[in-house]
């Protein structure tokens, strides 16, 4: 199940912040999207229909859904970030193209154990975790050869 915008914006009241036109319209693309978006391509998608959000409004919303944990950010391997929201019951995490970009989704990862074993040796409470792959899609991968 994936958090819809009227969701997202209830959670963000229920929180104390408001809901602006410009954070509504933000939830509303990354909420449509299915695929990791840059800020600046919801900014691109906003800014279609709304020309008077800039960019650091686009930022300010994701740094506000990123601390009530409600998006999942991924970090490509050129150093740009990626948003989308997060499906409240799959814990996931990436394989990326470090050749085109491509993200794709996966679970089951199984570091129980690795948790377990880095807490004891550095005393970290750990709580969570972030995984992502990087190396050639099957696309990538053909052209390639």
């Amino acid at each position: 199940m994936k958090l819809t915008a009227n969701k997202i914006a209830g959670v963000l009241r229920e929180h104390g912040y408001k809901l602006t036109p410009q954070r509504h319209a933000v939830l509303k693309v990354i909420a449509a999207s299915y695929a990791h978006l840059t800020p600046e391509a919801i900014y691109e998608k906003v800014h279609l229909e709304n020309s008077d959000i800039g960019l650091v409004t686009i930022y300010r919303t994701l740094d506000i859904l990123r601390e009530l944990n409600l998006v999942c950010r991924m970090h490509a391997p050129d150093g740009c970030r990626s948003y989308m929201m997060r499906r409240p019951t799959e814990h996931h995490h990436h394989l990326v193209c470090s050749s085109c970009g491509r993200v794709v989704d996966f679970a089951g990862c199984d570091l129980v154990d690795l948790e377990k074993r880095l807490a004891r040796e550095t005393r970290f409470e750990i709580n969570g975790h972030l995984l992502e792959l990087y190396g050639l899609c099957p696309d990538c991968n053909l052209a390639s050869r």
